[in-house]
């Protein structure tokens, strides 16, 4: 049981970041060019400017960027503590 266990738990991690992070990143695009301002595309029939839609967008790109330097770092753990002895994950479990 304990194989069919970890094969699920890869499997969604792998969806939630293989198809998760890109989503987010495309709500981040759609948001902020929503927030941006239209003028320079001559589109005069485009909506106004959302200023709430652009500070959006910049939090999910701050949140995949967030999850991706954390994934870095989860990587490399052990390297980081070998050659600085810090443990940037000292809340979770050793194994």
């Amino acid at each position: 049981m304990s194989y069919l266990e970890s094969i699920l738990k890869v499997l969604g991690v792998g969806l939630v970041l293989g198809a998760g992070l890109p989503a987010v990143f495309a709500l981040g695009l759609v948001a902020y060019s929503r927030g941006a301002d239209g003028a320079a595309g001559g589109d005069t029939t485009a909506a106004a400017p959302n200023p709430a839609f652009k500070f959006l967008g910049i939090g999910l790109f701050v949140f995949v960027g967030w999850v991706i330097l954390t994934a870095v770092l989860w990587i490399t753990r052990a390297t980081i503590i070998h050659h600085t002895g810090i443990d940037l994950f000292p809340f979770l479990p050793k194994k």
